[in-house]
């Protein structure tokens, strides 16, 4: 019993300790990169290393996810359709859902799993075997050496995500539309064309970048406040994935809410 009322008393005050230390190691790498990329000291060759390593990590699990997606909106949106005689419109319907909600959702999955794990891995491996406080000696800042680049190669990878399940994601709808619901793909086109705007895929996108911002934050945060030895470092990785998971599905539902009420959609 005084374990749990201790936990509930701390609990709150750790948590808000650790949100405003990411807060401001968030303001404060996102200056760094600024001002780096301004002066010529961005480091590129680390920047251009984590952006294909987070690619070649991501890239595999997003095709192997975004297919399924797919086909589960088209079987879903198709069988829905045809009960109401609305078969016509299945490439509107699927068209939407997947650039609106199962890109953004898919490349939140993918880059909270797999890069900030990654993320978070090799910064507390760092973190216990103190190369980061033998950096803080030497007079490298690990915020312009470590995070900085990080940060702009979680951003990146995940717009170019969040664009790659779109593409797949229409492909595999529209294929198995035409191929296996016997669709029109006259019908499919021009009623994604006529439904889906610039708009939504610039949502979509706009989310993927602030969704790469948000699991760096975290991953980085979270690895370079590991604690503990090599246990500590797999619950570092644990705890970065549930909480970027559990923050960008919230942020999700407040930008998408946003966006539906300041730019509503327009009767065809």
């Amino acid at each position: 019993m005084q374990w749990a009322a201790g936990y509930w008393r701390d609990h709150p005050r750790r948590s808000l300790e650790t949100f405003g230390r990411q807060i401001t190691m968030g303001i404060q790498a996102i200056a760094e990169l600024f001002v780096d990329i301004f002066k010529g000291k961005f480091p590129f060759n680390e920047f251009i290393k984590q952006c294909g390593f987070m690619a070649s990590t991501a890239v595999a699990p997003t095709l192997l996810v975004s297919v399924p997606i797919g086909v589960i909106v088209s079987i879903q949106v198709g069988s829905i359709a045809g009960q109401v005689g609305a078969s016509s419109f299945a490439g509107a319907a699927n068209g939407l859902g997947i650039i609106r909600q199962g890109a953004p959702l898919v490349t939140s999955l993918l880059i909270a799993g797999a890069v900030g794990s990654a993320i978070c891995a090799d910064l507390g491996s760092r973190t216990i075997r103190e190369e980061i406080d033998a950096m803080k000696v030497m007079g490298v800042d690990p915020m312009r050496r470590l995070v900085a680049p990080r940060l702009a190669a979680a951003m990146l990878v995940s717009v170019l995500l969040c664009g790659f399940v779109c593409f797949v994601g229409f492909l595999t709808g529209y294929m198995f539309n035409v191929f296996a619901q016997a669709g029109t793909p006259g019908s499919y086109t021009s009623t994604f064309a006529s439904f889906a705007v610039s708009g939504d895929l610039v949502l979509a996108l706009i989310k993927s970048v602030i969704f790469g911002l948000l699991v760096a934050i975290i991953a980085c945060d979270t690895g370079l406040n590991t604690r503990g030895g090599p246990g500590g470092v797999a619950n570092s990785v644990n705890s970065a994935v549930v909480n970027s998971v559990i923050l960008l599905f919230a942020v999700n539902v407040i930008m998408t809410q946003l966006y539906n009420t300041l730019f509503p959609a327009k009767v065809v």
